[in-house]
């Protein structure tokens, strides 16, 4: 009688594949991946932003539509430095200041008050900015008899953009000079004389030019007689 044996199954030389063990470096890669990713749209997007800001200089263009978002006046009308512009003959002064009605900000104001005339004598268009409310704003502009509007931008939105903007917060005083077409003509922090002196030279500068225009080279021919 043939005793009949249960045959074992052959041991199997296949080895699983370590699933767990690549896993945590799998996750890392795809981690550093995505990292990688997010790295490059910062800078995709960085490089189509279009309005540049806070880290302006003078000879900079910028783009007016958008820039430093809206703002309100001292009496309440919601505005935009674009609109400034536009209603503008030859573009736009901005003073800043810290706050209304301060020793500083007083002496600032005032001074750009009593200089008022010269300043605006080629078509710029003046304004005092702060993040201060309308009503500081409006008493500040009303017991100094200032001629010009004072902005108010809370947010700090457009003293930001300017390069005003102090960290963690507060502003910085100093004068933005911006043309008809988004050129920076100036741009610069400083004491409340420092600032009315940027605009007066800018001014003066102007003024020279269009009256070389206007008379033409008269010297020239004189001088080069001799």
């Amino acid at each position: 009688m043939v005793e009949l044996r249960k045959r074992k199954n052959p041991p199997s030389n296949v080895t699983a594949a370590p699933s767990k063990k690549s896993t945590p470096s799998a996750a890392a890669a795809a981690a550093k991946k995505n990292r990688g990713g997010d790295r490059d749209l910062s800078n995709a997007e960085a490089s189509t932003d279009t309005v540049p800001s806070g880290k302006l200089k003078t000879g900079d263009t910028i783009k007016l539509q958008g820039f430093g978002g809206e703002i309100e006046t001292h009496d309440g009308e919601k505005t935009t430095l674009e609109q400034l512009v536009d209603r503008s003959q030859s573009g736009v002064v901005l003073f800043t200041y810290p706050k209304a009605s301060t020793p500083g900000c007083t002496t600032q104001a005032c001074l750009f008050r009593d200089n008022f005339t010269p300043l605006t004598a080629t078509g710029f268009s003046i304004y005092g900015l702060s993040s201060d409310s309308p009503k500081s704003n409006s008493k500040f502009k009303e017991k100094q008899s200032l001629p010009f509007q004072l902005l108010c931008d809370p947010g700090a939105s457009l003293i930001g953009a300017i390069g005003m903007k102090k960290s963690p917060k507060g502003t910085v005083r100093g004068v933005f000079v911006v043309g008809k077409h988004g050129r920076v003509e100036a741009v610069e922090p400083g004491g409340p004389a420092a600032t009315v002196d940027v605009v007066r030279k800018l001014i003066q500068g102007q003024d020279g030019a269009l009256e070389e225009t206007a008379e033409g080279p008269t010297g020239g021919e004189k001088g080069a007689g001799e």
